[in-house]
């Protein structure tokens, strides 16, 4: 299989509002422009109703952009019927045939093949067979999908998509319906098949994890807008906005209100950090839960809640006035010994953890030395 470079060009998708009482356009997907590599795995990533999952039914051709273009390669197919776009699709629902065998839910769309693409039956045969090798469900070809797990209706699904030996592969939320261990399981499946067949993969989530674990680089989409791309690491590390750097991190980042006065950053009523070459002013504050030090001389001091153990980590529960939900998260190794003094804990912290933005915007201020290589502000 050959993936191909999908670009979206300006692409905006409007749909009409079915509100009476407010008539006029429903704006999904808004001047969308993004580039998907050739043979890479991109996730779109985002709350419900961001306009991810509109995204990829754009690209597979199920519905048309109200304005914009879209290329696979040097090819624009932006008005191309989804059957000559060379794409397959995995629906969330898996959307297999209840009545037909595994073998027969495969075959399905090679036998609906027309003119030159039209296949013979032993063709036919040999690409079901790779399919299902290609996903590791031989030996359930003649089951039907009610007598599958779910994890295995996923395979099926996907080797039905294969089978067609598409340019792109089109994953729209293809794990929500499995529990958590076969998510994990089925996700890495995903990863391993991309990485074989190096297919042009898109895959629309709004799990954060998922995305980040097996993407060569995600998306993160709000109302319709991309708001920053890159690999996975590097949009954590460096979040354009309050909401991309509340998007992404379990546990979520913590949120203060802060202030920078004379170069230095101040949370409550104490300097926590060097702010050289930030303006003056009211700041919003994050610090990624890993972001502290446990100090006995720490300048950020907070109220003691308590410990979650979880194995090679320790949360330590603290509150803060500052914190916009009262109650912060501070990942520590299981080494390190936590020892209230008087109901308080001290930290200081990371300043590659530690995040301005904008009060009212939510835009990022950018300390020195936090502006990585390569970075292009939007």
């Amino acid at each position: 299989m050959i993936g191909v470079e999908i670009r979206l060009k300006n692409l905006t998708k409007k749909f009409p509002n079915r509100n009476k009482r407010a008539p006029g356009e429903v704006t999904a997907v808004s001047d969308f422009t993004f580039v998907i590599p050739d043979g890479k795995l991109t996730a779109l990533l985002g709350p419900s109703g961001c306009g991810k999952s509109t995204t990829l039914n754009l690209i597979c051709g199920l519905e048309r952009p109200s304005s914009g273009q879209i290329f696979f390669g040097a090819q624009d197919v932006t008005r191309l019927a989804p059957e000559h776009r060379g794409v397959g699709m995995v629906f969330q629902n898996y959307a297999l045939y209840p009545h037909l065998t595994v073998r027969q839910n495969i075959r399905f769309p090679l036998e609906n093949l027309k003119g030159k693409d039209r296949l013979s039956r032993e063709e036919m045969d040999r690409r079901v067979e790779e399919a299902a090798a290609q996903v590791q469900i031989g030996e359930l070809m003649d089951r039907r999908p009610r007598e599958l797990s779910g994890g295995q209706q996923q395979r099926a699904a996907i080797a039905r998509a294969l089978a067609k030996r598409p340019h792109v592969l089109l994953l729209d939320e293809p794990l929500s319906n499995l529990d958590a261990r076969l998510r994990l399981q089925t996700r890495e499946e995903i990863r391993r098949i991309q990485k074989e067949t190096q297919i042009t993969t898109v895959f629309v989530t709004h799990d954060q994890e998922e995305a980040m674990s097996i993407s060569d680089q995600i998306a993160v989409m709000r109302e319709g807008v991309l708001l920053q791309a890159g690999w996975p690491q590097q949009v954590y590390d460096s979040p354009d906005n309050l909401f991309v750097a509340r998007f992404l991190g379990t546990p979520p980042i913590n949120v203060f209100a802060g202030r920078v006065q004379k170069g230095r950053l101040w949370i409550g009523d104490k300097p926590v950090l060097e702010a050289a070459g930030a303006a003056d002013g009211p700041v919003t504050v994050g610090v990624r839960p890993e972001g502290f030090w446990l100090r006995p001389d720490g300048p950020f001091q907070c109220g003691f809640g308590g410990l979650e153990v979880m194995g090679r980590d320790v949360s330590v529960v603290c509150t803060h006035d500052a914190c916009e939900t009262g109650t912060l998260r501070a990942i520590v190794g299981a080494d390190s010994r936590v020892e209230p003094v008087s109901g308080t804990v001290r930290f200081a912290l990371k300043p590659e953890k530690t995040f301005l933005f904008e009060p009212d915007t939510g835009k990022r201020i950018f300390l020195p030395g936090q502006r990585r290589e390569g970075y292009e502000e939007k």
